[in-house]
């Protein structure tokens, strides 16, 4: 399940994008999963351990993905730990609901996140109640960013 804290969370991870540079390790990119996840959200290409092959930058490294889908690959591979989403955009939230299918993540969010016209299972830390549609979500939340 999907469990989402909003609002400030002392123990998050705050910026991604440099946790990601002192962390980032090469085999990350060999996993299917984090590749459908740049080429969705980023319209790139793994090409290597360290090249991507960018639409809009050309050839680049991993550390030049979009703090997105850094916080997304973070997300993925550390489940203990929990991480600032407001770096996501929209694009990002189906890709948050997908890997907490398989195994529960946390994720820290200081904005209302799209998750989308369908329905879902996001459990919301503040107050332990579990939504299942935008509808409820933005009801319960809205207090909270």
């Amino acid at each position: 399940m999907l469990r989402v804290y909003f609002g400030q969370m002392p123990d998050s991870i705050f910026n991604t994008a440099s946790y990601f540079s002192n962390t980032f390790q090469k085999t990350w990119l060999d996993d299917p999963f984090v590749c459908r996840m740049i080429k969705d959200v980023d319209k790139s290409e793994v090409i290597g351990d360290y090249l991507i092959k960018s639409k809009a930058l050309g050839m680049i490294s991993p550390l030049q993905l979009s703090r997105g889908v850094k916080t997304l690959i973070l997300t993925y591979f550390k489940p203990d730990m929990v991480f600032n989403a407001s770096t996501c955009g929209d694009n990002c939230a189906k890709w948050f609901l997908r890997m907490s299918k398989k195994e529960d993540r946390t994720i820290n969010l200081r904005h209302i996140m799209d998750f989308g016209e369908g329905e879902f299972e996001i459990l919301i830390l503040n107050d332990g109640r579990v939504v299942h549609s935008m509808k409820e979500l933005v009801m319960i939340v809205g207090d909270y960013v």
